[in-house]
């Protein structure tokens, strides 16, 4: 596709829904391929005559002047972009992500230039050191501040001779972290099993078993097809009592993106992500050393709470080490159980795990996952999510019927106690074809006063891959989502709490925007909390079959089961997490050839994990978080972050047994106000210290666990 035939293919620019939406609200279902390039080129060139006079002499160094017109110029570029790079996460066709990837270098080195403006950095230098900047606002002040800290992240005081291999470093990543995407989105939707015979489904639940079917027919085709997409995915894994068919799947997944991948019939070698890996890994360590970092993971702390690379290396090893007991413990019992119980007959194998823990739980605790299931279909789960936000935050929320890009999409408008309208989000719940595996908040647009004194209000999109409804007996079923997916969803709307509640007016620190890295995942996991409490999932239940309250002995044996097989659960995000912080501090990328970034993974999982790592296992492969979500050096924020939370949790906890209640709205409030609406305008830890009244302490998340660890 080039520039010049999209160009004569599409529209006037005054009628393309990249431009026409302005301020507002996309029109995502009109947005086409063909609408981009045009687009973008337009409002690159917006944002270059903006850079032009912000950097012209006659331009004062002044927040009017300067900052404002600059931030307005790109937001409008980084909002249209934004939309793009959404409906390539949740809509992707060949023709999209042609369109996306063509103007993806463009894009970024736009940015990239932007940050190595030495013009612009000396002004906004003058600017912070100007009488004026005594007169900004706190959230002015401190964007001002992480612009010059950026500035300089981004190469402004490089020598000229080094800016435009910087240029091409971001390019080069921007393009690698898209294709290491596709390709795991290509190798999963790529694979499909078909089953003929219907006792070879032995175990699974009928919703899973109606999935299979309706996904055959929907390829005409006879049986039941069977994906790598979790939904279809972990029920086999977690319920089939036909062995060789887990097997089969756990081979297909755990090899997607790698060189064995064709073997097991569901790829190509075109998605092999083993050379993409060593090729970002040698980008970003160049990138910190042009810099003069001595490598990604120290260049990645100068945005973070942590001060120094031993210090992030230290926590996780001491996580691993006092998880390990448990951990060990909790595999033993396992092995035990499947000796004793299920007769596997030798060793229990990789795709034999999730089953055994599954059938373990039920002994010990008399329930299973599928059965807790059928008490969470999810409007029922939306309503207690919401009762949860508008008692905690003084917030109301109603059905909005904004534009979307699937018929699955929901969307919402968020007022306050007033009545005053102050946010929108949209909700994508469902898996699907085309859409990005996991769970995500985005900023679709984010909060600011406009300089006419108006606020523009935030818009975030909740995404998430849960089961869709299916027919069961030609009736169509309400969905029904797993406990552990409704820990997804209020994780989620942690994020997008974070997002839609701050009350900061300066784009740059608005909501989640400023917020250190590893701190960004407190109000995430805080919410998660929510799930645990009788209270909250009392009224938040209803069976899909019966319509009554998950029962009150149900709810108790889910509570004794909380922290089953935690240890092997911790032990494994720590082991995750040391991948990437090694990865990124102390592997030799520029020497390493072949599957060196494997060997690392199985290095540390031999010396931490309790559970030796498959021969055949290429999970890194598939390890978008680090190589294509921003993860990068930041995999440990979710432990780091969960002292914060749990901590912060701690406080509703405390007032709980003086009222009664965890949904205390003063306590809600005093976190509203101190956590949320500051968003990135003062630091993680100030914003911490403001609601505890003290410092984190480890003690709450070390009680929440089960473990009796110290750090």
């Amino acid at each position: 596709m080039t520039t010049k035939a999209t160009t004569q293919a599409i529209p006037p620019l005054q009628k393309n829904p990249l431009i026409l939406f302005g301020r507002g609200i996309a029109l995502y279902s009109d947005v086409k391929p063909e609408h981009i390039s045009p687009a973008i080129h337009f409002l690159l060139e917006q944002a270059e005559l903006a850079v032009q006079h912000a950097t012209n002499p006659s331009t004062p160094p002044s927040w009017d002047a300067l900052a404002e017109p600059l931030e307005d110029a790109t937001e409008s570029l980084g909002r249209s972009w934004s939309v793009i790079s959404h409906l390539n996460s949740v809509a992707d066709t060949p023709q999209l992500r042609e369109a996306y990837g063509e103007m993806l270098p463009e894009v970024t080195a736009f940015f990239s230039s932007l940050g190595q403006n030495l013009t612009l950095y000396k002004k906004f230098k003058a600017l912070s050191e100007s009488e004026a900047f005594k007169h900004l606002s706190i959230d002015q002040k401190k964007v001002i501040e992480n612009s010059l800290r950026d500035f300089r992240l981004g190469g402004a005081e490089l020598a000229e001779v080094d800016k435009p291999r910087f240029t091409q470093i971001q390019d080069e990543q921007a393009t690698l972290s898209k294709a290491f995407s596709d390709h795991v989105l290509d190798a999963t939707d790529g694979f499909m099993h078909i089953v003929l015979d219907e006792t070879q489904l032995k175990g699974l639940p009928e919703d899973a078993i109606a999935a299979a079917a309706e996904h055959a027919q929907q390829k005409n085709l006879q049986g039941w097809a069977l994906t790598l997409h979790f939904p279809s995915y972990y029920p086999v894994m977690q319920y089939s009592e036909n062995r060789a068919l887990r097997k089969l799947m756990y081979e297909a997944y755990i090899t997607r993106s790698s060189e064995l991948a064709p073997q097991f019939g569901h790829g190509k070698t075109a998605w092999d992500n083993t050379a993409n890996m060593l090729a970002q890994l040698r980008l970003r360590d160049e990138e910190a050393h042009l810099l003069g970092f001595p490598n990604y993971a120290a260049l990645s702390l100068a945005s973070k709470m942590a001060r120094d690379v031993k210090e992030v290396d230290q926590f996780l090893i001491d996580i691993a080490q006092r998880a390990k007991p448990f951990a060990q413990k909790d595999w033993q019992e396992l092995q035990d159980f499947a000796k004793s119980k299920l007769q596997l007959g030798g060793e229990l194998q990789p795709w034999d795990i999730a089953f055994a823990a599954e059938q373990l739980k039920q002994e010990r605790y008399s329930f299973s996952e599928n059965e807790l299931k059928q008490y969470f279909p999810l409007p029922k789960v939306l309503d207690g999510l919401f009762e949860v936000i508008q008692t905690l935050f003084g917030v109301y929320i109603k059905a909005s019927n904004l534009p979307i890009w699937h018929s699955d999409v929901q969307s919402f408008a968020v007022s306050n106690a007033t009545g005053e309208l102050i946010a929108y989000f949209y909700l994508d719940p469902y898996a699907r074809s085309g859409k990005r595996g996991g769970a995500w908040m985005d900023d679709a647009r984010g909060r600011r006063q406009l300089a006419n004194g108006e606020i523009q209000i935030p818009v975030a999109y909740l995404v998430c891959n849960f089961a869709p409804p299916v027919k069961v007996g030609g009736q169509l079923r309400q969905p029904t989502i797993t406990h552990d997916d409704v820990i997804t969803l209020f994780h989620e709307s942690g994020h997008g709490l974070h997002h839609l509640l701050t009350q900061v007016g300066a784009l740059g620190v608005s909501g989640i925007n400023g917020v250190e890295w590893d701190a960004v995942e407190l109000p995430s996991q805080f919410m998660e909390n929510f799930c645990w409490e009788w209270e909250v999932l009392e009224k938040m239940t209803a069976h899909s079959q019966t319509g009554k309250s998950l029962p009150k002995e149900l709810f108790e044996k889910m509570l004794s089961a909380k922290n089953f097989q935690n240890g092997l659960a911790t032990l494994r995000q720590a082991v995750l997490s040391l991948t990437d912080w090694r990865l990124h501090s102390t592997f030799n990328a520029k020497e390493a050839q072949g599957l060196a970034v494997l060997d690392l993974s199985r290095k540390i999982a031999s010396e931490l994990n309790v559970i030796p790592q498959p021969e055949i296992s290429r999970w890194p492969n598939t390890f978008s978080h680090i190589f294509a979500g921003g993860y990068a050096a930041g995999y440990y924020s979710y432990k780091w972050a969960e002292v914060l939370s749990a901590d912060a949790y701690s406080a509703f906890e405390e007032v709980a047994k003086l009222t009664g209640t965890v949904l205390d709205a003063d306590t809600g409030a005093r976190y509203r106000t101190e956590i949320l609406e500051v968003g990135g305008s003062r630091s993680a830890a100030e914003s911490f210290k403001a609601f505890r009244g003290r410092e984190p302490s480890i003690d709450a998340l070390l009680r929440h666990g089960g473990m009796e660890l110290k750090l």
